[in-house]
C-alpha cells in the first residue's frame, strides 16, 4: 500500500514561485504530470536550483570546450598537434561508455543528486588542474597530462549525465523539462557569449594567463554549480532493480534487442551525431581560409553563445509539444550545414566571403546541435519512468560513447585525406537520422 503523501510545507520562498510562474507561464495552476504530490510542493524551488546549476555548467563547458579551447591550449604549450584530435572522442565518449555500470550504482541510490554533485566536483577539480598544467608544463609532458585529466573529468561528466536526468524525471513535472533546458541554454548561451566578446578584445598574441583564466573561472563555476545542486529538494525513490557485477550490468544492452522504440532512437541518435562532431572540422575549416588569430576563438565561442541564447527557448518550448520532432528537425539542419560547408570548402570561397559564411555556417551548426541535445535528452526522459529512465539513459550513452571512440578515430583517418569529404559523411548520415527519428512514435505532451 503508497504511503500518503507527506503534509510538509514547500521550502519554497513566494519570490521563487513567482519566477517560477514566469519562466514557465504556469500562472493559471501548477501542473504536475509524472511526479510525487511531495515532489510537485518543491517543484518552483528545484526548478531554480536545477536551473542554476546547470547553467553554471555549461558556461564552464563552454569556456573550457574540448572543441576550441582546449586544442588551442595544447598547441599554445607546444605539444605534438595529434593530441588535439584525441580531445573531442575522449570528452565525448569517456562521460558515455562508463553509464552502464554508473547507472547499476546509480540505480541502487534511493536519493541521487549526490552522485551530480560529487561529479561536478570532480570535473571542478580537473579544470583547476589543467590551469596548473598550463602554468609549469610544456610539450608533449603537458598534452599529455591535459589528456588524463580530460579522462577523468570526462568519466566525472558520466555519472553527472545520468544522475541528472534521473534526478530532473523525480523533481521536475513531464511538461516542463524542455522550458527548463530551454532556460538553461537561453541563460548559458548569454554568459558565454560575454567570455566570447572578451577573448575577441585581446591581442592575437595570447598569454598563459588567458587559458589558466578561463579554466580556473571553470573550476569556479564548477564547484558553485554542484553547490546549487546538493541544494535540490529530492525524495527518496525506487531502489529496486540494482545490479550486481558487470555481467549483470551489461545484460542491460539487451534492451537493444527487446524494446524496438528504444532502440530505434539510439540508432537515430548515432546517426545525427554529426551535429557535435562536426564543429572541429568547421573550425579548422575557418583557420585555413581566416587565419590563426586568438579573436577567432573568441568569435566561435561568442556564436556558439549566441546559437544557445536565441534558439534553446525555441527548442526547448518545441519539444515540450513534440520532442520527436524537434530531433528530427534539428538533425536534418545540422546535416544540410555539413554538406553546405563540405560543398564550399571544395568550390573554395574568396576571403570576404568565407569571412561572413564560415562564421554564419558554425552559427547554424550551434542552433541545430542545441536542438538535437534539447531534443533526445527530453525525448529520453519522456519515454520512460524509474529505473527504467536509468536503464535507457545508461545503455543509449554506453553504445554511444563506443561508437563515438570508433567514429572520431575514423574521423582522424579520413579528414587526413579531406576535411571537407568527412564533413560531407557527417551530413549524409544526419539526414538519414533526421528521417529515422520522424519515425519515432510521440511521447510528449
Amino acid at each position: 500500500m503508497p504511503a500518503a503523501p507527506s503534509t510538509a510545507p514547500s521550502t519554497t520562498s513566494a519570490w521563487v514561485e513567482s519566477v517560477y510562474e514566469r519562466l514557465t507561464n504556469d500562472d493559471d495552476g501548477r501542473v504536475c504530470k509524472a511526479i510525487s504530490d511531495d515532489a510537485c510542493r518543491e517543484t518552483p524551488g528545484n526548478f531554480a536550483r536545477m536551473l542554476a546549476a546547470n547553467t553554471l555548467s555549461t558556461v564552464a563547458d563552454s569556456v573550457a570546450s574540448a572543441k576550441t579551447t582546449l586544442p588551442w591550449l595544447v598547441l599554445h604549450l607546444g605539444a605534438p598537434s595529434w593530441i588535439t584530435s584525441l580531445l573531442v572522442p575522449i570528452r565525448e565518449s569517456g562521460s558515455m561508455l562508463p553509464q552502464l555500470l554508473i547507472g547499476a550504482v546509480v540505480r541502487s541510490l534511493a536519493v541521487r543528486k549526490w552522485v551530480w554533485v560529487l561529479g561536478g566536483a570532480v570535473q571542478g577539480a580537473c579544470l583547476a588542474a589543467m590551469a596548473a598544467v598550463a602554468f609549469t608544463m610544456q610539450g608533449l609532458t603537458a598534452g599529455m597530462a591535459i589528456v588524463a585529466l580530460l579522462t577523468l573529468f570526462s568519466l566525472a561528466r558520466g555519472a553527472c549525465s545520468i544522475a541528472y536526468k534521473d534526478v530532473q524525471g523525480k523533481t521536475i513535472p513531464k511538461t516542463r523539462r524542455g522550458v527548463l533546458s530551454g532556460w538553461i541554454g537561453s541563460i548559458a548561451g548569454a554568459l558565454s557569449m560575454a567570455v566570447g566578446l572578451g577573448l575577441g578584445l585581446l591581442p592575437n598574441t595570447a598569454s598563459v594567463s588567458v587559458f589558466v583564466g578561463l579554466l580556473g573561472g571553470g573550476a569556479v563555476l564548477w564547484l558553485l554549480a554542484a553547490w546549487s545542486f546538493a541544494r535540490i529538494v529530492e525524495f527518496p525513490g525506487a531502489t529496486d532493480g540494482g545490479v550486481n557485477g558487470m555481467a549483470e550490468a551489461f545484460a542491460r544492452l539487451s534492451l537493444l534487442r527487446t524494446d524496438a522504440p528504444f532502440r530505434h532512437f539510439v540508432i537515430a541518435r548515432a546517426l545525427a551525431m554529426g551535429s557535435g562532431l562536426a564543429a572541429p572540422f568547421y573550425v579548422a575549416l575557418a583557420r585555413d581560409a581566416l587565419g590563426e588569430a586568438v579573436a577567432l576563438l573568441g568569435a566561435f565561442i561568442l556564436l556558439e553563445g549566441l546559437a544557445g541564447l536565441l534558439s534553446s527557448p525555441v527548442w526547448g518550448r518545441w519539444s515540450d509539444r513534440s520532442s520527436r520532432q524537434v530531433f528530427a528537425a534539428a538533425s536534418a539542419l545540422a546535416a544540410l550545414l555539413s554538406i553546405a560547408v563540405a560543398m564550399a570548402a571544395w568550390v573554395g570561397l574568396s576571403g570576404t566571403v568565407a569571412m561572413v559564411f564560415y562564421p554564419l555556417a558554425f552559427f547554424g551548426l550551434g542552433v541545430a546541435h542545441a536542438g538535437v541535445r534539447l531534443g533526445r535528452k527530453t525525448y529520453l526522459v519522456d519515454m520512460s519512468d524509474g529505473n527504467q529512465r536509468t536503464d535507457y539513459v545508461a545503455v543509449s550513452n554506453t553504445v554511444i560513447g563506443g561508437l563515438l571512440l570508433l567514429t572520431g578515430a575514423l574521423g582522424a583517418l579520413a579528414a587526413l585525406v579531406s576535411v571537407p569529404g568527412t564533413v560531407l559523411l557527417l551530413g549524409l548520415c544526419g539526414l538519414l537520422g533526421a528521417a529515422l527519428s520522424l519515425r519515432l512514435k510521440e511521447v510528449s505532451g
